[in-house]
């Protein structure tokens, strides 16, 4: 059920978000209008401007992601970052170390494109570009396990035999120096 406002129309509606040429909207409470005295209904009427307004007295803004911007913008990142690429030997492609300024600049440049387009990022769209690039110059850069070999049996003898060989002389000079106790105090 709706009720009508003294002054109707557009006066109304001012007069419950408390506009006026004074103040911007939702800023001041609003005058009581006639028929309306009770400062419990100036404070209803404030109160549910404010609400209506996002309790900031503010015009709200739905920024919806524009994907299809998004996704035009993304492949200058990509662009840019094959292009700083070139200057790095592609044997080299696995080393972090070697290139990681120019991909930090790439993970900007997607972020900066995303929030520009007003997507939040990562987002999945942003991901599956950035797995493009990954495929592209890492793809050869996979994680393979250590195969450990045993070390030729020379050399595997001698490091075998140089412990035993010094624990058996320590022996060897403990018992010696225990049965000469008496030349030694």
């Amino acid at each position: 059920m709706k009720r009508s406002l003294p002054g109707g129309g557009a006066e109304a509606g001012r007069a419950l978000r408390g506009c006026g040429p004074a103040a911007p909207c939702g800023l001041r409470p609003p005058r009581p209008l006639a028929g309306m005295e009770a400062p419990g209904a100036v404070l209803l009427l404030w109160v549910n401007g404010l609400m209506t307004l996002g309790l900031t007295g503010a015009r709200q803004q739905s920024n919806l992601c524009n994907e299809s911007l998004m996704l035009e913008k993304l492949p200058a990142c990509g662009k840019s970052f094959e292009e700083m690429m070139k200057k790095v030997d592609s044997k080299k492609w696995c080393n972090l170390t070697e290139f990681i300024m120019y991909y930090d600049n790439f993970t900007q440049c997607t972020e900066r494109e995303a929030n520009n387009a007003s997507c939040f990022w990562p987002n999945p769209l942003a991901e599956g570009f950035i797995t493009g690039i990954h495929k592209q110059f890492f793809s050869n850069c996979t994680s393979e396990k250590v195969h450990w070999e045993d070390p030729p049996d020379e050399i595997l003898i001698t490091l075998i035999l140089i412990p035993v060989m010094l624990t058996c002389a320590m022996i060897t000079l403990v018992v010696w120096c225990s049965k000469r106790s008496d030349i030694l105090v």
